[in-house]
């Protein structure tokens, strides 16, 4: 008798325990909204035409129109010509030993780095860099004091993300 009083007892607290322990857990659900981290309006995947390209690079080098005239000139100088990065390099250094080109100063510039690294970003690249940009530019710039800032605007001119909207 005392055994099935023993085994009842233990079908009863197992039965307990079993109804208890083998519930469902809760699982907790977090609200959180989709956000864009990457602005898929950054992307610049459209290449600018000639004409684009020379009257943009005069108007932000010499912060004035160029001449109708010059643009024919220059855009007949592009089309024959094959390689098209060099001739880019050619025009953009052509603009930079002109006498009317207007280029901050030296001592500007070195005045407030971070400034004209986000003014030449805004300039060149209609965009305001990163911090990261920032920061790998002022380095740069404050390990070699011999570059100008028309080696950086030259830098800017001839880059990829300049080619393109």
């Amino acid at each position: 008798m005392r055994i099935f009083n023993y085994l009842g007892m233990m079908l009863i607290l197992s039965s307990v325990l079993f109804s208890v322990g083998c519930k469902k857990d809760v699982v907790a659900k977090f609200e959180v909204n989709d956000e864009d981290v990457f602005d898929a309006s950054l992307i610049k995947d459209r290449p600018k035409t000639n004409k684009q390209a020379i009257s943009i690079l005069h108007t932000t080098i010499f912060k004035k129109a160029i001449s109708s005239n010059a643009l024919f000139r220059t855009e007949r100088v592009i089309e024959s010509f094959g390689d098209k990065s060099l001739i880019n390099e050619v025009i953009v250094s052509n603009y930079m030993n002109s006498p009317d080109v207007v280029l901050p100063s030296d001592s500007l510039m070195r005045a407030d780095l971070d400034q004209f690294i986000k003014d030449t970003y805004k300039l060149f690249f209609v965009r305001i860099p990163s911090e990261l940009e920032v920061s790998y530019f002022r380095e740069y710039l404050q390990a070699n004091p011999n570059v100008t800032p028309e080696l950086v605007y030259m830098a800017f001119a001839t880059s990829d993300e300049y080619q393109f909207y």
